[in-house]
Order: C-alpha cells, then structure tokens, then sequence
C-alpha cells in the first residue's frame, strides 16, 4: 500500500532524509519513531507531495506521488503538525469547504462532515471559529479533516500533541479502529504510543533508518537473550542456586526482596522456553511460586540503545544541525 525505496532529501549540504526504504501493508498501522529533527516530518512531506525527494521514490496506494500526485493524494489523507485551519471560519464550515475541495460528492457532504465531527469529537464545538479553538481541538478537527474524503491511506504528524489524557485515549482508539479499514503511517515522540496503537515500528535517527520490526520482535532481538521475573516464598541463595542449575538458564540475578519473599531475574539460552522447568523445580522444593512473567526492554530501552549505538557507531558526539524545516516542525 505504501513502498518507500531509496528515499533521500537535501537541504544544501545537510542531508535530512538519507536512503531509507519501507513498507506499509495495507490495513496496517506504522509507528514512525526518531527524536527531534531525525526527518519524520521530511518524509511524511514527501510521501504526502509536499516536497520532492533528492533521490529514490514513494508509491502510495499504488501511485508514484510525483509521476502520479493527484491520484495518490486523492487516496491520502494527511494531519501536518500544525492542523491547517481556517481561524475566521467555524468548525462547520470549515469541514463542509474542506469536503467541497476533496471532491466529497454534494448529495454526502453534509452527512459525512456531521460522522467525521463524532468519530473525533468536535461536534460539541461545530458552530465555534476555529480561532477559538484549544489546541486540543484544533488538532481534532485536523484529524477530521484528513478523514472527510474516507482515503485509503492516513498520514498524521503527532496525532495527539496537545490532547488531555481523555481526549489521548480516545484518538489512539479512534487510530487503531481506522486500522484495517485504512493505512495509517503516524509519528510521534510519545514512546507509549507506539506499544500501544502500532503493529509495526520505524525508528529513524539522523536521517537513517535503524530499526524495522513489531515492538515485540524489537524487544527479543535486542535483549539476546529470553529474561523471566520470578518471586518466591523461600530463602533466597537456595533458590538461586537452585535456578542456576535448571538446563538452559544462563543467568540468576537478583531483583527484590520482602521479608521472605525473594524476586529473580532469570536469563536463558535465546528461543528456549525454560518456564515449566523453573516452576517444577520451585514445586520439587516445597516453595510458594507467586509470581513468574516474562521480562522486556520497555520502548524507551530500545530507542536508546538504538539512537545511542548508532551515535557511537558514527564516532561523532553532535548530530549535524537539522535543516529550518526539521528544526521548526519536529
């Protein structure tokens, strides 16, 4: 649904954007993940047509967004950082002329504007400018605006920046349920959101991609090895030296400990899955297993480890300066 091949982008001497490629089943929902001026905004410019690339291509839904630009943003719909609002002009009228100039058929218009203000919660506001707007609500009614014309494909700058917490529930719901119906490619800096709302992740830094994969498939391939928590009614170095001696576990760390309760982390070979000898060995002893679960690098561990390595990979302790673009939009 949408291929990214090669893309490249320069400003002058800076390079933004540096050969990244990827692609975005239909129906699926892509987290694209990097710190500030990594290029996100550059490459959902691109793929929206807003700006050319220096070298590589973009096909959404089937089309090339620079030999084919009206049919591939006839299928696009798109939330800028910054919602692109009329603030002279009411919430209503303002959906209503935005669906005149989709193409949105007459006969429709009016419905479709009255589902788009439910779906994302601005009906409350329909008849107030948009100047008056929090930026909660402009950012909700950007997010209408890139739903009126039903498109294939979604593209959203930083869908919840400046939302509440009820108001962030409600748009990663609204994201996830447009999944499937929809291809959604979103940024954002909220790590959470990721985990969340994304099937898959692009983390980009520096231009460069490096990283492609589900958060969980992120999470094993980093730890390299399988990590499980477990706690334990029982005197604590008996029960590591007896975890020590089940086939398979590499390590026994301790992690807490309660009175006689005693947590572990427990590290075994990658791809072995030790979980039924560990409870039968605590069974074997007569000791009370409370809790045992896997362990995982949260989000926040792996955009560091990722960013921090490929830093020290380059040798260089300061990323080069972001172009005017980045800097004002990420």
């Amino acid at each position: 649904m949408i291929e990214v091949q090669h893309l490249t982008k320069r400003y002058g001497p800076t390079t933004a954007v540096d050969d990244v490629s990827f692609r975005v089943e239909r129906g699926e929902v892509l987290g694209l993940l990097g710190p500030n001026g990594a290029g996100k905004t550059t490459t959902m410019r691109v793929l929206t047509g807003y700006m050319p690339p220096s070298e590589g291509k973009a096909i959404v839904a089937g089309y090339d967004v620079f030999d084919q630009p009206l049919e591939a943003k006839r299928r696009t719909g798109y939330l800028p950082e910054a919602p692109p609002l009329y603030p002279e002009m009411t919430v209503r009228d303002y959906l209503a002329f935005v669906a005149r100039i989709k193409g949105v058929p007459r006969t429709e218009r009016k419905a479709r504007v009255g589902s788009v203000m439910e779906r994302t919660r601005v009906a409350d506001v329909a008849n107030r400018h948009c100047g008056k707007l929090s930026k909660g609500y402009r950012q909700r009614v950007g997010l209408a605006q890139a739903l009126l014309h039903n498109p294939e494909v979604l593209i959203l700058d930083e869908p919840t920046a400046g939302l509440d917490p009820k108001q962030i529930i409600e748009t990663r719901q609204l994201i996830k349920d447009l999944g499937g119906d929809h291809t959604i490619i979103l940024s954002t800096h909220i790590l959470p959101e990721v985990g969340q709302t994304c099937q898959r992740v692009v983390i980009i830094n520096k231009g460069r991609v490096v990283a492609v994969d589900t958060p969980e498939n992120l999470t094993s391939r980093l730890s390299g090895s399988e990590t499980l928590y477990v706690q334990v009614d029982a005197p604590g170095a008996e029960v590591k030296e007896a975890l020590e001696a089940i086939p398979g576990v590499t390590r026994v760390a301790p992690a807490d400990a309660r009175g006689s309760l005693v947590g572990f982390e427990v590290n075994s070979e990658t791809g072995r899955d030790i979980r039924r000898e560990l409870a039968a060995a605590i069974v074997r002893h007569g000791w009370g297993l409370l809790e045992l679960r896997p362990l995982r690098m949260s989000l926040e561990e792996i955009f560091l480890h990722l960013t921090t390595e490929d830093t020290a990979a380059e040798g260089a302790p300061d990323s080069p300066s972001a172009p005017p673009e980045e800097a004002v939009h990420e």
